[in-house]
């Protein structure tokens, strides 16, 4: 034991929490305590923590902002490394972010750029590698859209990898169903006029400030919005539910939409609640463990498939569990 914390002091330094709360470092404000927790700031860091966690089989979890996950509240008996590459370099319409980079940081700096393409990601919470993982996106933009290559560690080699081949979808991607650690993305913006994308960030956070709960810690939306598969699908739900047109034209049900009427909003077990402004958010109103979130969770899933025979898939992460 006295070993392997000497190796993570000789790269970390100061910089190593043993026995740190995780609640510290997500945004729903839960979880217990990890054993060993470190920042990565470059890429010869992870592959030295990520060498000894191999060599000591170390349990591990990689994160980025900590947006997007649910830490279990029991002690996690291993190293959570939170990514801290945080660089934006802008080459004219080209556009390179390490993948610690907040995503709003990232919005804010290439609309001042006079880029476009990324004002939608000013109301995310999280960072570009969690981004291009679950192929985020809102307010009718996606990581994808401008996206051209990532870096990727894997199996200790840095390499490139386009676009077409990561094979993204709504809310998804390869990247979440392999071990690949995304590194870096480069997206291919648009010129635009950079006085009128400041006014588009401030138009998309107003938006966001109305129909969100910010004063509670979530993990954002929780579940992926419903897509229906087929027409006869889509008869079968007519039957069960007055859907908009709009959803029906999408093919995609909301979630925000369909938990409303399922009657949930202002559901709570213990300390966890499902928003009364946007059914789709799950909020800590100040005392929720990770155990209150899974059983209103799996309330709500329970609920969305008797009534209406929808199987709905969280987005969020479970660490721990």
């Amino acid at each position: 034991m006295n070993q392997i914390i000497s190796q993570f002091h000789f790269i970390f330094g100061s910089r190593l929490k043993e026995n740190e709360p995780m609640s510290k470092h997500t945004n729903f404000r839960i979880g217990g305590t990890a054993k060993w927790f470190v920042e990565v700031r470059s890429v010869n860091e992870l592959k030295q923590v990520l060498k000894i966690k191999s060599d000591q089989n170390i349990p591990y979890f990689i994160f980025g902002g900590g947006s997007n996950i649910l830490v279990n509240d029991k002690p996690f008996e291993g190293i959570a490394i939170k990514i801290a590459m945080r660089d934006v370099v802008i080459n004219g319409n080209r556009v390179r972010v390490e993948s610690g980079a907040l995503s709003s940081s990232v919005a804010r700096k290439t609309a001042k750029a006079g880029l476009s393409g990324l004002t939608w990601a000013i109301s995310l919470p999280g960072t570009i590698g969690g981004a291009v993982r679950g192929n985020a996106g809102c307010f009718g933009g996606e990581t994808k859209d401008y996206l051209v290559e990532v870096e990727l560690l894997r199996d200790g080699e840095v390499i490139t990898v386009k676009k077409d081949d990561l094979h993204f979808s709504y809310r998804d991607s390869v990247i979440k169903h392999n071990n690949d650690i995304i590194l870096s993305a480069t997206f291919e913006l648009e010129k635009d006029d950079s006085k009128k994308l400041l006014v588009e960030l401030d138009e998309k956070l107003s938006a966001r400030k109305t129909s969100q709960p910010l004063d509670a810690g979530s993990a954002g939306c929780m579940f992926k919005n419903f897509e229906i598969k087929s027409d006869d699908e889509l008869q079968i739900l007519k039957q069960k539910l007055d859907l908009p047109i709009q959803m029906i034209e999408k093919r995609r049900i909301s979630v925000g939409w369909l938990i409303d009427q399922l009657d949930l909003k202002g559901k709570q077990i213990g300390g966890a609640k499902v928003s009364e402004k946007h059914g789709n958010f799950v909020v800590n109103i100040g005392s929720a463990t990770a155990d209150d979130v899974v059983q209103l969770i799996a309330l709500i899933k329970t609920r969305a498939q008797n009534e209406f025979g929808i199987n709905l898939e969280e987005e969020v992460q479970y660490v721990g569990f």
